[in-house]
C-alpha cells in the first residue's frame, strides 16, 4: 500500500473538489493502492474564534463584491464539472476551522476520516451550516458513527489545539502555501484540485511499480 497524505481545509472549496476528482478516480480504478489520511492547513488562521460575516469576509478578501464573484467563477465552473452541489448563498458566516480540524484528527484515531471529512465539505458547501459551531460539529461526528458527548466534551477543553497549530505551520514551514496538497509516498507533491484522468494515471503508474517490485 502507498501513503497518500491530504492537506486539506474544510472551507476550501477547491480541497471540495480535488477530493470528488479523487474519489471518482478510486471508484474508476476500483483496486487502489491508496492508504488515506488528511491533514489540517487553515486557509484562514488568524479568523476570529467565533468566525465572520460571509459576504464582509469575501468582499474584504477579494476586494469588494465583483472581485468575489469574479473569484468564485471558476470554483462554480470546476465543482459542476465534478459533479458537485455548492449552495454558497446558504453560507452565513466564514467559521474558524480549528475545531473541525480537532475532529478531523479524532476521526483518524478511530480510521473514520474520510467520512468525517466528507460530511464537513457536505454540511458547509451544500447545507450552508456553521461548522465552527459546536453541536454542528458534536452532530457530524455522531453521523459519522463516533461518539458526539465524548467529542462535545473534547471540544470543550483546549485538547490537541496546540498540536493541530504546530502541524499547520509545519507544513508552512515545509513549503505548503495552499490546498489541497497531495503527498503521493511522502515523497511526491501534487498541489491543486487535479482532475479525475491525473489521478487514474497516477495509480496506474504506482501499480506497475509495485507489480514490478513484487516481480524483482
Amino acid at each position: 500500500m502507498v501513503k497518500l497524505d491530504i492537506l486539506s481545509d474544510p472551507i476550501c472549496p477547491w480541497c471540495y473538489i480535488g477530493k470528488a476528482n479523487l474519489d471518482r478516480a478510486l471508484e474508476q480504478v476500483g483496486d487502489h493502492p491508496f492508504i488515506v489520511e488528511w491533514h489540517p492547513f487553515q486557509l484562514n488562521p488568524d479568523m476570529p474564534a467565533e468566525g465572520m460575516d460571509r459576504r464582509a469576509y469575501m468582499e474584504a478578501k477579494f476586494g469588494g463584491q465583483d472581485g468575489a464573484v469574479k473569484a468564485y467563477l471558476p470554483v462554480m465552473e470546476h465543482a459542476q464539472k465534478a459533479g458537485l452541489t455548492l449552495n454558497l448563498d446558504k453560507i452565513a458566516r466564514t467559521p474558524n476551522t480549528l475545531n473541525a480540524h480537532r475532529l478531523i484528527h479524532w476521526a483518524g484515531i478511530e480510521q473514520k476520516q474520510t467520512p468525517v471529512v466528507s460530511a464537513l465539505f457536505k454540511a458547509y458547501f451544500v447545507e450552508g451550516r456553521d461548522i465552527g459551531d459546536t453541536e454542528v460539529l458534536a452532530d457530524i461526528a455522531d453521523t459519522a458513527g463516533m461518539d458526539a458527548s465524548v467529542v462535545t466534551r473534547l471540544l470543550a477543553s483546549d485538547a490537541d489545539m496546540d498540536d493541530i497549530r504546530a502541524r499547520d505551520a509545519h507544513s508552512r514551514q515545509m513549503g505548503v502555501n495552499s490546498v489541497p496538497t497531495f503527498i503521493v509516498a511522502q515523497q511526491h507533491a501534487v498541489p491543486g484540485a487535479q482532475p479525475v484522468e491525473l489521478w487514474v494515471k497516477v495509480i496506474a503508474d504506482i501499480k506497475a511499480q509495485l507489480e514490478q517490485a513484487d516481480g524483482a
